[in-house]
């Protein structure tokens, strides 16, 4: 989405240098040089983030702010003035700008700051997003499946999300572990407050500490404002560590002093800042072995498992390949605009005798893929990557034989295939009531 940017100043050099500046980085740039226009305009057609002059014309600037507030709260005001006022400055934050600059303005600040606003709108429209994606059925919804083990996994979730503990989340790359976060956190106290996100691998220890914890302006070089950390910013709420055991050793230390003493100090600062957040871990590690080899503190390892959730592999939950292929077929259809109904019996029994190396992940990869290529109403073994197009294995699976259940559901789906899912004449084929032809249906997860 671009965003809409006005620049309110009574000089028109500096309204066409910012307008100009601020164009090349993809926002949609008007300039003012009254305030009434302004906020004529602002009615109209709201902007997402004001850079706006202290004195106008014709308007003072803090009843212009107080105006856009009013219009629209989430708008990002940044005052500028060429009167370096203290109190002006405080008094502009008390009324809700998100930041203070002085005379003569610097470019490249102007930048940082229109950036800051703008990660701060994604944020916020980010959590939005996934308070809606989450709502319904207990925040579970984005979690598919109704194997044994999934249902296992639900229980946990909805015991551990009452309560205001860490949680570690393990299980193998592509298993969903975000997925199982962000329900914990639905389901919370919390679920109404920020729900923030951080990758703990590829990172340096500088970037990792600026990240989380924030800078202080002149904290370093480059620091040309005070910046909030991504603790700090989910106040209320819950801080996702993925990838927790790539943590160098020294930021475990800083974490594990967050985790007890619930404060942390911004880079540069020397004010305590409280913390009031949840701490949800994943990884697919094991962390244990990481204790034992040192590359993993052993006290932040028993602060974060204070309880553990596991998340199974797809190869461990095989029956749920079906309803998660239809799940990403419907999905990608939409996003593609094609009609694509299914998948042929051939293509899915591919599927459910491959190993999935790459979990859930690289199911969808797959599906998504095939819904690229193909031009059938149906995925077929020819739409599927050629490794898995030139898989062998027996009718009866290579490692034993399928249990009597595994045969009823293959069958099942098949005359349900067959018969482009009409129940009515499915139940008739296979000679049972349609009421057990239901039960079977919800049983094997073939809605």
């Amino acid at each position: 989405m671009k965003l809409r940017l006005a620049v309110v100043d009574d000089e028109e050099i500096v309204c066409r240098r910012l307008s100009q500046a601020l164009s090349r980085e993809d926002y949609e740039v008007e300039a003012f040089i009254m305030g009434r226009s302004f906020l004529e305009r602002m009615v109209q057609q709201p902007f997402d983030i004001v850079f706006l002059d202290m004195r106008l014309p014709d308007l003072d600037g803090l009843e212009i702010l107080a105006r856009v507030k009013g219009l629209r709260p989430e708008t990002e005001v940044i005052i500028i003035t060429g009167h370096k006022s203290v109190e002006t400055a405080v008094e502009a934050m008390r009324n809700g700008a998100y930041h203070y600059i002085a005379k003569p303005v610097n470019l490249a600040e102007i930048r940082l700051l229109a950036q800051s606003a703008r990660d701060k709108i994604s944020m916020r429209l980010e959590n939005l997003r996934l308070r809606e994606a989450l709502k319904g059925d207990s925040g579970l919804t984005a979690i598919i499946g109704n194997s044994p083990l999934i249902q296992e996994l639900f229980t946990m979730v909805r015991k551990v999300a009452p309560v205001d503990c860490n949680v570690l989340i393990q299980g193998a790359s592509g298993t969903g572990k975000a997925l199982v976060a962000k329900a914990v956190h639905q389901l919370s106290p919390k679920k109404d407050h920020p729900f923030v996100t951080f990758n703990c691998g590829g990172f340096t220890d500088e970037l990792i500490n600026s990240e989380l914890f924030g800078h202080e302006r002149g904290a370093f070089t480059g620091a040309t404002t005070t910046k909030i950390g991504l603790l700090e910013s989910a106040g209320g709420g819950t801080v996702f560590l993925d990838e927790i055991g790539e943590m160098p050793l020294n930021m475990q230390v800083k974490l594990l002093h967050v985790i007890q003493e619930r404060q942390i100090f911004r880079v540069g600062g020397t004010t305590p800042i409280d913390l009031d957040i949840r701490i949800i871990a994943a990884t697919n590690k094991d962390l244990k072995h990481e204790v034992a080899a040192g590359t993993f503190r052993e006290d932040l390892f028993f602060r974060l498992n204070v309880v553990s959730i596991t998340v199974p592999s797809l190869s461990a939950r095989r029956e749920d390949i079906p309803l998660l292929t239809r799940h990403f077929i419907k999905k990608y259809s939409l996003a593609f605009h094609k009609q694509v109904t299914g998948i042929q019996e051939q293509a899915l029994n591919i599927l459910l005798h491959y190993s999935f190396p790459g979990n859930v992940r690289e199911l969808e990869n797959i599906i998504e893929r095939a819904l690229a290529l193909t031009e059938s109403e149906e995925i077929g073994p020819q739409d599927l990557p050629k490794d898995l197009q030139n898989l062998e294995f027996d009718t009866i699976a290579g490692d034993g034989f399928p249990s009597l259940a595994e045969m009823e559901q293959r069958y099942i789906m098949k005359v349900l295939q067959r018969t482009g899912y009409n129940k009515g004449l499915t139940a008739q084929i296979l000679e049972i009531p349609r009421t057990t032809l239901w039960r079977k249906i919800k049983l094997y997860g073939l809605e």
